[in-house]
């Protein structure tokens, strides 16, 4: 018995690292797994409170979403898989700038990348991650912030049932009460989307956030990566594999639309990006992963919010009362989590 609460304890510590990886987002974070025996670098050193990351990461996180989508919708850029491949590439220069200047990606160092490692590991997650980002940008086009973010709530539910197919966490009925209250949450927020979009819907679910990051936990397994790092060996890989999948896709139209656009929009939003994951470093060992999830949940929130004053997004007040159920489970969920141990 002792032996099973062990098990679990530490199972639901794996998951709940996972979700604060998840966060957050497609295009919002790259490539950063986080073990769950990974060491607090970086940010442990730099002795920055919660009061203080918090607030920037919710900033940055935000802006991430709120400029692709701007990308997007407002000034017609409508290629999500150019603009992922040029995050990846942005942030696989990025972090060798940083490993050559700054001590964040350290971490480097400890890890010994052979080439069984990375074919084991680094490549079917590099695939993973290309796939996830893809069809997770591409959601942007016919769904609305709002409805993404909704969405999104439904994530931890399927890490849970992922979870426990690998037997990673063993079931219980207290969980089984809290998936089906967000999944309940989440169907009515969907029943009351005004403008719901079969193909947008099927392309955020098809992203498959919550298996890549189960799949990460399973191929990553007591490696000790903090997000930087892991984005030093993932993005580069994911580039590529984006590369090569982009004249099938979109072509070269996008590299027509480049001056139209301007260079300096396309810098300043890979830049944003790029900031996240740095913020995220510091985010990780910033407080408890109650204190994450809601931190999360308010950043949700504020997004919902500007997207119906930015982008003129219409929620119903079925949407908004689905919403807020998921919500309530998703931090029963954390708080049950914390309690296991």
């Amino acid at each position: 018995m002792a032996h099973e609460e062990k098990h679990t304890a530490h199972s639901e510590e794996h998951v709940q690292m996972l979700e604060v990886r998840e966060e957050k987002d497609n295009g919002d974070l790259l490539p950063s797994p986080v073990s769950a025996t990974a060491a607090r670098p970086a940010a442990s050193k730099s002795k920055l409170s919660a009061t203080m990351i918090i607030p920037v990461w919710i900033i940055l996180s935000s802006a991430v979403i709120i400029y692709n989508n701007h990308l997007y919708n407002t000034l017609q850029f409508r290629y999500p898989v150019f603009l992922v491949t040029w995050h990846l590439t942005f942030a696989a220069i990025g972090t060798r700038v940083l490993q050559r200047t700054t001590h964040l990606v350290d971490g480097a160092k400890d890890v010994n990348m052979s080439k069984d490692m990375f074919l084991r590991s680094i490549l079917p997650i590099g695939l993973l991650f290309s796939g996830s980002l893809i069809l997770s940008n591409t959601a942007y086009l016919y769904l609305s912030v709002a409805y993404i973010q909704m969405l999104k709530a439904f994530t931890p539910v399927a890490i849970l049932l992922i979870s426990w197919t690998f037997r990673i966490q063993d079931p219980s009925k207290r969980l089984a009460v809290i998936v089906f209250m967000i999944s309940m949450g989440v169907a009515l927020a969907s029943h009351g989307e005004l403008r719901f979009n079969l193909i947008g819907f099927l392309t955020q679910a098809a992203a498959f956030e919550a298996s890549r990051l189960v799949m990460i936990e399973i191929l990553l397994h007591g490696l000790k990566m903090n997000p930087l790092v892991s984005l030093h060996y993932y993005a580069p890989v994911c580039a590529l594999i984006n590369l090569a999948v982009l004249p099938f896709t979109e072509g070269l139209a996008p590299f027509y639309e480049l001056a139209r656009i301007g260079p300096m929009i396309l810098i300043s939003n890979a830049a944003v990006a790029f900031l996240l994951n740095i913020a995220a470093v510091f985010l990780v060992s910033a407080g408890s992963g109650l204190v994450l999830t809601l931190a999360g949940v308010f950043k949700d929130i504020l997004l919902i919010t500007g997207s119906v004053l930015i982008f003129g997004a219409q929620i119903t007040p079925l949407q908004v009362l689905g919403y807020s159920i998921a919500l309530v489970g998703l931090v029963l969920y954390k708080t049950a989590g914390n309690k296991s141990k």
